[in-house]
């Protein structure tokens, strides 16, 4: 073997490994095939002045789902607008009488009822898509459940997530944060006792890797949240930057 022909064979082989090592850190797709992936966009409608988070994530949901490889499976969870359900437009994502409680009526809020169609789907990833407000900050901050098992799988996606958003959308990447850091509201998580979002705890959501992204602020980042062009273009990133670190 000449020089030459080893020396294309090694750069061959560093070239896969270096290709290989980004997604060795996630777990394979339950069924051994092909990975699942949810998309929940906010469904909340009264976020911001005269803004409508709603609509606007699930503007970058569609945009991700839309670009989606046939070698993935893609789904959205959303509420909006769903007859029979107590907060299906609004509510926080941090307090158990939007999220756990169930009302008067007998009705499931509409996280529940997300979370509960996105466990029919058994998901490998599972994606919450929301926009920040009164932060005085233009950019992206990622977030995952604490103490979870997979939480260092968690953090090192939603860096990779962040980090695409950032890019497509011109955000200032603010970084991965724990769930019970923003410290509001009063939803706990079972097992550690901190306060937590309710759609990553894993007492609710099966799906064993999960992330939640706030995209931008309603009032800093309004004309780019408000920008049809620039929300394509941030879920398009997202579903491009997992489907790289999925797929071989």
């Amino acid at each position: 073997m000449t020089t030459t022909v080893r020396a294309c064979l090694l750069g061959c082989a560093i070239l896969f490994l270096c290709g290989c090592r980004e997604n060795r850190f996630l777990p394979p797709p339950q069924d051994g095939v092909r990975y699942r992936i949810v998309y929940q966009p906010s469904h909340q409608a009264d976020t911001g002045e005269n803004f409508n988070e709603a609509e606007v994530s699930n503007a970058i949901a569609e945009a991700a789902v839309g670009v989606a490889s046939p070698a993935v499976q893609v789904h959205k969870v959303w509420s909006y607008d769903i007859a029979g359900l107590h907060h299906a437009m609004a509510g926080s994502n941090t307090k158990v009488e939007h999220t756990s409680a169930v009302d008067d009526s007998g009705r499931i809020s509409g996280y529940a009822y997300e979370i509960r169609e996105s466990n029919k789907l058994q998901p490998d990833i599972f994606i919450a898509l929301h926009n920040n407000g009164a932060t005085k900050r233009n950019g992206c901050w990622g977030y995952v459940h604490e103490g979870d098992s997979l939480e260092p799988v968690n953090r090192t996606l939603a860096a990779f997530l962040v980090e695409a958003v950032c890019a497509a959308g011109g955000l200032e990447n603010l970084g991965v944060h724990g769930d019970s850091e923003p410290n509001r509201n009063d939803y706990r998580c079972a097992s550690t006792g901190k306060l937590a979002f309710y759609s990553l705890d894993e007492h609710v959501n099966n799906a064993p890797v999960r992330v939640l992204l706030e995209i931008g602020d309603n009032a800093v980042s309004r004309e780019i949240l408000l920008n049809p062009e620039k929300r394509l273009r941030i879920g398009r990133a997202i579903q491009q930057r997992l489907e790289e670190l999925l797929l071989p």
